[in-house]
C-alpha cells in the first residue's frame, strides 16, 4: 500500500496520485483541489518551481523517409541537429496574483523586477529569472507562517516575447509543501496561440489553506487574467531590465 493510500485511507480520494516512489500528488481536471492544512503543510515556506523543457519534435527530430524509396539512405549514420533558434527564444516567466486579507493586491513577477519580500508584505518573494528553461527552472517562495495575511494568490505563468511556446514545451509547475507530497500541475494541452496561463488557485478559506488547479490559457497577458478573476489592477506594456534577468 502505497504512502498516499495510508493518509487518506477510509475517505474517497481527492486527488490522482503520480507514481508512489515519487511521492508526488498530481492535480487534474478530474481532481483538482488538495487541502494543504488537512496534510498539515499550512506553514513554512511554500516552494514553487517553474520548469519547462521542449518537445523533442521542436528540437530537430529527424523525418522518416521511406526505406523502399531511399534504400542506401538507411545504410547512412543520421545527421546530427543542432537546437534551432526557435528554442533559444522560449521564455517562460513564473509570477503570482496576490489579493491579502487587509485588501492589498498586487503582482509578484519577474517583468519590472516585482520579486516581492519573504518576510514583509507580501509574504512571497521570486528568485531569479529562468530564461532557457534550465534545470532548477524558475522558484518562488510563499511564507505560510502568514496564512491569516493571505485571501488568494493565482500562480500564473506568461510568455515574455513574442514567441507563443506553450504549445512547443513541456511545461509543469510544481508546489512543495514543508510537510507531505509535492504537488504536480502540467501544462501540456496544446493551446498554440495562448500568452499566459492561470495555473494554480491558493486560497485560504475560514483558515483552510486549499490549492485548486486552474489551467486557464488566454491569448492575452497578466491584464487578461486580471479580468478573468476580478482582481481590478491597472497594468502597462513593461520590459525586463538586465537585473530582471539574474
Amino acid at each position: 500500500m502505497s504512502f498516499l493510500d495510508n493518509l487518506w485511507r477510509g475517505r474517497a480520494s481527492e486527488f490522482d496520485a503520480g507514481n508512489a516512489a515519487t511521492n508526488a500528488i498530481e492535480l487534474t481536471k478530474r481532481h483538482q483541489k488538495v487541502s494543504l492544512s488537512k496534510q498539515n503543510a499550512a506553514a513554512g515556506h511554500l516552494r514553487v518551481n517553474l520548469s519547462w523543457r521542449m518537445r523533442t519534435s521542436d528540437i530537430g527530430a529527424p523525418k522518416r523517409q521511406s526505406v523502399l524509396r531511399h534504400p542506401f539512405k538507411a545504410l547512412r549514420p543520421e545527421e546530427v541537429q543542432a537546437h534551432s533558434q526557435s528554442m533559444v527564444n522560449v521564455d517562460l516567466d513564473l509570477g503570482c496574483l496576490y489579493e491579502l486579507a487587509d485588501g492589498t493586491k498586487g503582482v509578484v513577477q519577474p517583468l519590472g523586477g516585482f520579486l516581492g519580500d519573504i518576510n514583509e508584505p507580501p509574504y512571497m518573494r521570486l528568485s531569479g529569472d529562468d530564461r532557457f528553461g534550465s534545470g532548477s527552472g524558475e522558484t518562488m517562495y510563499i511564507n505560510l507562517d502568514h496564512r491569516d495575511a493571505f485571501k488568494r494568490m493565482l500562480v500564473f505563468v506568461y510568455i515574455y516575447d513574442q514567441t507563443p511556446a506553450f504549445d512547443r514545451t513541456h511545461a509543469i509547475v510544481t508546489l512543495y509543501p514543508s510537510n507531505g507530497p509535492r504537488i504536480e500541475i502540467g501544462l501540456d494541452e496544446r493551446h498554440p496561440q495562448a500568452r499566459s496561463c492561470a495555473v494554480v488557485m491558493i486560497e485560504n478559506v475560514k483558515g483552510e489553506i486549499t490549492v485548486r488547479r486552474e489551467v486557464k490559457f488566454v491569448y492575452g497577458f497578466q491584464a487578461e487574467l486580471d479580468r478573468l478573476y476580478g482582481w481590478g489592477l491597472q497594468w502597462g506594456r513593461g520590459y525586463k531590465s538586465k537585473a530582471d534577468q539574474r
